[in-house]
């Protein structure tokens, strides 16, 4: 039986930190949320301890730290993510994603919190044979946004090496879906991500779904992505807490885990996969890719069933369903 941890989430009242809150609380350990609100919803954070602030706020780091000495890990979720935004204002990025993280990192360590669990990205990733990227897949960023992340591994592997502090930079494919139980989900009036974008044409929102590429080296030419239930990536986080120095590397106190499902699915296939579980076709027209955009690739995953004991459970199938249903849940909950 697993011991009972408390552990901060930066970011915790977003779409995945609020999700691995629930995660945690249904395995018996403690969320301590810290979130500047600037994109999360103080709806998840109720029935929880919550700082609200910025992770650049020092002050309020060794407040939270004071008053959790007992804290057993932070599971570091806060950033900024929108590629488009991150090539306009790379600024903002690296001040916000990079330059606060080393300095909260560095807070860790000097105030004896030794364990984080560091929120990454597989956008690090370049265009790799087959289109599956294990973790020792070329690595190529191709926006300022999947830099900041890249250096915030390097950042965080250096300081691992140097400072009484250990890290697990897991490395996320496409999150999609909700909580099964319907605690929380996607949010933003304006989201990014492909799934609502479909969910915007399906109610009338958006005039078309936009496929944006369709001239990759991928089986029909759209992008390829490796889609995983946000359930799924929750559990990792749980079980990388619960096995969190069985995880790392041999000799190191630093390690890199893909987060995904092991296979590639096309904008194309999501698209017909969503029109099967919404029961109608969508109106759709095809775009020039966005900068920074990218082929994709899926998850290589032997790392994360070994070290974390941890595989996918959930269906792509589900996660449109469940992110159906937390729509029409969020849309009543906030008219």
């Amino acid at each position: 039986m697993n011991i009972a941890r408390k552990v901060l989430i930066t970011g915790g009242a977003g779409y995945i930190g609020s999700t691995i809150a629930s995660a945690l609380e249904d395995r018996g350990h403690q969320p301590i949320i810290l979130d500047s609100l600037v994109t999360g919803r103080i709806e998840f954070t109720e029935g929880r301890v919550f700082y609200h602030g910025d992770i650049g706020d020092a002050a309020l780091i060794r407040r939270v730290l004071r008053e959790h000495p007992d804290l057993y890990a932070c599971i570091h979720c806060a950033a900024l993510i929108v590629v488009p935004q991150s090539v306009s204002d790379p600024y903002h990025y690296y001040h916000e994603n990079v330059v606060k993280s080393l300095e909260m990192f560095h807070l860790f360590a000097a105030l004896g919190l030794p364990r984080v669990v560091f929120s990454s990205s597989a956008s690090i990733y370049g265009n790799v044979p087959g289109f599956v990227a294990d973790e020792d897949a070329p690595i190529a960023p191709q926006s300022p946004y999947a830099r900041t992340k890249r250096m915030m591994e390097m950042v965080l592997e250096d300081l691992c090496a140097a400072e009484p502090l250990s890290g697990i930079a897991l490395r996320y494919f496409n999150p999609i879906g909700a909580d099964p139980k319907m605690r929380s989900g996607q949010y933003l009036a304006q989201p990014t991500h492909v799934l609502a974008k479909m969910m915007q044409t399906a109610t009338g929102e958006e005039p078309f779904f936009s496929i944006t590429g369709t001239g990759w080296p991928t089986r029909d030419g759209s992008g390829l992505r490796d889609y995983i239930h946000v359930w799924d990536l929750a559990q990792a986080h749980v079980d990388a807490v619960e096995r969190f120095d069985a995880a790392l590397d041999p000799n190191s106190r630093f390690a890199a885990i893909n987060l995904g499902t092991g296979s590639g699915v096309t904008v194309f296939e999501l698209l017909e996969a969503f029109e099967t579980v919404l029961g109608r076709k969508l109106p759709t027209r095809k775009l020039p890719p966005r900068p920074g955009d990218v082929a994709g690739a899926c998850a290589g995953v032997g790392r994360a069933h070994r070290r974390l004991g941890w595989e996918t459970k959930k269906t792509m199938a589900e996660a449109i369903a469940d992110a159906l249903k937390w729509s029409e849940i969020w849309k009543e909950r906030t008219r």
